[in-house]
């Protein structure tokens, strides 16, 4: 399907491959999360006018004051979550491009996905269901409680920044399970909370920068 939404610019596998090389000289180590991303095209995730800038290594605007996050934090990200080991079942809260969902799809049985503005939330449901990602479930709601419905997760990623990590958030973690958000206002850091029985561990990570985390749903 990826033939019917060919952008303009540089979108060759050479192309993809240098972004691969410069991620992991920037300490990316996952294997499986580089092999997803050099077959993943990011152009069709973005405006064609900036198809030529897909592979730079740089968030790029998608609209609605929103932006498709750095490819190095959609690796750095994704790399933290599968650090304990594979997993079943993930929440992602903000859809957004739908890009981190596409690299987040091969890697997992089943994603559970929510966004908040509706224009974004068609886009990505259409173009993700067209470039054939079949294992994810999208939902437009506000991401601020999640999706208990099909909780406990394995892991839980959202891609804005809240001054705390929401408890809604944390109580959706399997036992064991990892959650991984920027946190912060002026100065936002990842963090990685992780799950053990009723306790939770709180670890900061890189300096980072990140839409708000938002309540409400904006059609």
């Amino acid at each position: 399907m990826e033939e019917q939404y060919q952008g303009v610019g540089m979108t060759s596998q050479r192309t993809r491959n240098r972004l691969i090389e410069r991620l992991r000289e920037h300490g990316i180590k996952n294997e499986a999360v580089l092999a997803v991303m050099a077959q993943t095209p990011r152009h069709l995730f973005i405006d064609e006018a900036l198809a030529h800038r897909a592979y730079e290594d740089s968030a790029l605007p998608i609209g609605h004051g929103q932006t498709i996050s750095q490819p190095f934090t959609v690796a750095r990200m994704t790399e933290i979550l599968f650090e304990a080991g594979p997993l079943n079942k993930v929440l992602e809260i903000g859809i957004g491009s739908g890009y981190q969902s596409a690299i987040l799809s091969p890697l997992v049985k089943m994603l559970y996905s929510v966004e908040r503005i509706e224009p974004l939330y068609s886009k990505a449901r259409q173009r993700l269901y067209d470039l054939n990602y079949r294992n994810i479930q999208m939902k437009l709601s506000d991401g601020t409680w999640g999706w208990p419905e099909f909780g406990p997760y394995d892991a839980i990623i959202a891609a804005a920044a809240s001054a705390v990590v929401p408890d809604a958030l944390k109580q959706q973690l399997a036992d064991g399970g990892r959650l991984v958000m920027p946190i912060g206002q002026q100065k936002q850091q990842l963090v990685l909370v992780t799950r053990n029985g009723d306790s939770f561990t709180q670890k900061l990570l890189d300096d980072v920068f990140f839409v708000p985390f938002l309540s409400g749903v904006q059609h």
